[in-house]
């Protein structure tokens, strides 16, 4: 099969502007086509006047790939094969492994020892996703927070009450399985060609449940309300965990133990450094969510082209680096969302942001994040990075009296002012938002480079620095701050038999990174 790059279309193209495009590109009759699939979409909003889409398409041809190939002398022409998961086939093994956490990681960590007919025992210490929602929503209406399933933790992980976006960095092959599993199970099928695929909060829940369901038809078990306390070891080796359920405490013996536990089981990252396995302290970012008019975004990004329905909400992706050496950068923008509460401890505030599969609300919100590192922690145990969030988090719970948030005009947030309200954006965050002064709860530094950065955030994206748009603090949970250190074969140099994995160990940054984490560290278990 072909694949053609760099096709551009109008933003109404149909089937047959695809077709006629790649046979254009092929120097081919339509005729000679035998078959073209979108591959791929992206938006090219450069000129804001001739907004248009660039494609990829998958072609078959009725003539000799390889000398068509070898006549175009055309880069943007390559041969591709469909990617394959290689599964290791080894034998049922005496004792099941054990996956610690059911988000993204652990989810397809599961699935693919499941696959493997490995028959894995999975737990995790919050609900069924949904018994989980409506405890995420108790706690959004009236601030009763569960620390056991929340925003953060239970079935789905912290992706579940978030965009949905499947969008990484990485090149791995394996970021194509993760898609067509995720299709599979009833995501929208425009994840497997939007350059920027996103699933929604309103679809997630069914996705995950039905990627629970796959797990157990082949065998293996998902274990919630069941809190990991305690690992076994026996010579250096993995031998079991102790778990807390409903029911009491119990031993689950294993001697392969996949930890996907996610970026804020600060307990688990605790029981890790008591029991002298290998940890450092790991950089990441902490800031506000800041919130435009979604219609202000759209114009800024699209021109005369805003609003249109083949464009939906748009985005942004918006970075400097200042004079004080720190790095200033929006994350985890969502379009059309909210910003929402992600607490998991009693007593602290947390930040995030979501949007359903239409991104149809009023607002857009994204983190607008500062980099802070090991120098800024306080002192050099590999927790301090968790006593750093954790005292922001604390200081805005007290400065609003509870789980209402600390919010800000970006006008008066510059001015160093209090706010006493808010105009043309009104604040979307659940539970609720106090006015007032969100330097209160961050470092200083933090909103110095704040301050610093709007103003040239705003020369990026027209508007971004409105002094209407509205500040909510704090934002500390964008990445995990500690790192469970591991080998070449996945494991901790430390215990043998333990996987550390995905975004709470310390290497993922997101839904698809932290799927493919989960489907490496299965394949090395499985063997």
């Amino acid at each position: 099969m072909l694949q053609i790059s760099n096709l551009r279309l109008g933003l109404d193209f149909t089937g047959q502007d695809l077709k006629r495009a790649a046979a254009k590109k092929l120097r081919l009759p339509e005729r000679a086509l035998i078959s073209v699939e979108l591959a791929k979409k992206s938006v090219d909003a450069r000129k804001k006047d001739r907004v248009h889409f660039v494609c990829a398409a998958r072609v078959r041809v009725d003539t000799d790939e390889g000398r068509l190939i070898n006549r175009l002398k055309d880069s943007s022409v390559r041969i591709v094969e469909p990617y394959v998961l290689e599964l290791p086939n080894t034998p049922a093994p005496e004792l099941p492994p054990v996956v610690v956490g059911f988000g993204p990681a652990g989810m397809f960590a599961g699935l693919i020892l499941a696959r493997c007919g490995q028959r894995p025992i999975i737990i995790e210490r919050g609900q069924p996703v949904e018994e989980r929602q409506r405890a995420v929503e108790l706690f959004w209406r009236q601030g009763r927070l569960d620390p056991e399933s929340n925003v953060q933790f239970g079935e789905g992980g912290a992706g579940a009450f978030s965009d949905g976006k499947l969008t990484t960095g990485t090149g791995d092959g394996r970021i194509r399985y993760v898609l067509e599993e995720l299709a599979a199970a009833g995501a929208p099928e425009e994840i497997l060609t939007d350059a920027k695929p996103h699933i929604g909060t309103d679809r997630l829940p069914g996705v995950v449940k039905n990627i629970r369901e796959k797990i157990l038809e082949l065998g293996g078990q998902v274990l919630f309300d069941t809190k990991l306390t305690d690992i076994l070891t026996n010579s250096g080796h993995v031998s079991g965990i102790t778990v807390q359920t409903p029911d009491g405490e119990r031993t689950i013996p294993c001697k392969k133990l996949i930890l996907a536990v996610g970026h804020s089981a600060r307990d688990v990252f605790a029981l890790l450094h008591r029991k002298g396995l290998p940890m450092e302290q790991k950089p990441f970012s902490v800031g506000v969510r800041i919130e435009h008019p979604a219609a202000l975004v759209d114009r800024a990004q699209y021109g005369i082209f805003a609003g249109h329905p083949a464009l939906g909400a748009a985005d942004y992706k918006l970075s400097c680096h200042l004079k004080n050496g720190r790095g200033v950068y929006t994350f985890c923008m969502c379009p059309g969302g909210t910003v929402t509460g992600a607490a998991s401890e009693p007593g602290g505030i947390v930040t995030n942001g979501m949007s359903p599969w239409k991104r149809d609300g009023k607002n857009s919100n994204a983190a607008l994040l500062v980099g802070v590192g090991p120098e800024d922690f306080g002192s050099e145990g590999p927790l301090a990075g968790v006593e750093y969030q954790r005292r922001i988090e604390r200081l805005a719970y007290e400065y609003t009296g509870g789980y209402l948030a600390p919010a800000q005009r970006v006008a008066d947030f510059m001015e160093r002012r209090d706010s006493a309200g808010f105009d043309a954006v009104l604040p979307s965050y659940q539970p609720g938002v106090v006015p007032g002064d969100i330097s209160r709860c961050l470092p200083g530094y933090v909103s110095d480079s704040l301050r610093e950065a709007i103003p040239i955030l705003g020369r990026q994206l027209k508007g971004f620095d409105s002094g209407d748009a509205v500040l909510t603090a704090p934002e500390t949970r964008s990445s995990s701050p500690v790192r469970v250190l591991r080998g070449e074969d996945m494991q901790s140099p430390g215990l043998i038999g333990l996987y550390p994995c995905g975004e709470g160990a310390g290497y993922a940054g997101g839904i698809v990174s932290a799927a493919v984490d989960g489907i490496r560290c299965a394949q090395e278990a499985a063997k």
